[in-house]
């Protein structure tokens, strides 16, 4: 018998993380928190994918986490939102997440739509309240969050503004090491074979016109060679991630940190096992900060989605 099955007397909760890249959905028991089912679907930031194809990709994620008809027992649902922190995203994630919602036959008595740095810093030991939280990834921010909001943002600008130390910033500073060892201006780098192989080709064009035929932001595909290749010895590339751990250290000190308060980290090179977590680890040490780092927000919305479930059921 599924877990489900033995769940289906009592109410459910589902949280949602919905990144620039995925969405993920859980299904939990609003009780106990047993995990009762999960589901994917595509791009989820609330700024830069149209609202139809948001909806959709929500409900691929519901229709995949609930099973067929149990729309019914979901009680809570907190989703948290790349760009929906707040104004013009919130509003759309909101209405998208309505649309989900109702597509699956859900009609929970609580919905609440957080940015995804409030619920990555959820899924800290605990669901702390207070505390520091920072996402590297694509791209890079850090927040200070009370009472379960962000109250201060740092960076977290874009590509073209800021993002430092992201993957994407990891990747453009590595096209732009190879074009200067390929023309002399720099020193050589063992980057500039894979890059070249990514790109088509070993010589300068090639890279600059991968560079600049599509979206800036798959620059952030190159990340892991510049990994790799610093693993390998290589002292550019080893530079490159110096470099990404100093600005995301700085982009935590903008936030004033107290020394023993939470720092939630996560995303792909801070996250557990990311590359850049021994680096922010030892940058931070200084100020009494110790990084937490989890896979991603969506155990920290199945919390603050059970919380909400809970203080539902009090008023009611």
């Amino acid at each position: 018998m599924s877990e489900s099955r033995i769940h289906a007397d009592r109410p459910w909760v589902v949280g949602i993380d919905a990144g620039g890249t995925r969405i993920r959905a859980r299904v939990a028991d609003a009780a106990g928190g047993a995990v009762l089912g999960e589901g994917a679907g595509g791009p989820g930031n609330a700024l830069s994918v149209a609202p139809a194809a948001l909806a959709r990709h929500l409900t691929d994620a519901l229709r995949e986490a609930l099973p067929d008809g149990a729309g019914r027992h979901v009680r809570a649902v907190v989703a948290g939102f790349a760009g929906g922190g707040e104004g013009a995203g919130r509003g759309r994630a909101g209405t998208a997440l309505a649309r989900a919602l109702d597509a699956v036959g859900a009609a929970p008595g609580a919905v609440e739509v957080y940015g995804d740095a409030e619920v990555a810093f959820a899924a800290g030991p605990g669901a702390p309240a207070d505390g520091l939280v920072l996402i590297a990834g694509t791209g890079a921010a850090a927040a200070r969050v009370q009472r379960r909001r962000a109250v201060r943002v740092a960076d977290g600008d874009g590509w073209l503004l800021g993002d430092a130390g992201s993957g994407f910033w990891l990747g453009r500073e590595a096209v732009r090491a190879v074009l200067r060892a390929l023309d002399g201006r720099g020193p050589w780098t063992a980057l500039a074979g894979p890059v070249g192989e990514v790109c088509g080709g070993p010589g300068k064009e090639a890279v600059v016109r991968y560079a600049y035929e599509a979206h800036p932001v798959r620059l952030a595909a190159l990340s892991p060679l510049v990994v790799g290749v610093a693993a390998a010895g290589d002292g550019p590339a080893r530079e490159l991630l110096d470099r990404a751990g100093a600005e995301l250290c700085a982009t935590v000190r903008a936030l004033d940190p107290r020394p023993g308060e939470p720092l939630v980290v996560t995303g792909g090179l801070v996250g557990p096992g990311g590359p850049l977590l021994g680096r922010l680890t030892e940058g931070v040490r200084e100020w009494g900060l110790v990084p937490v780092p989890v896979p991603d927000g969506v155990a920290g919305a199945v919390a603050l989605a059970r919380l909400a479930g809970s203080l539902d059921g009090a008023s009611s």
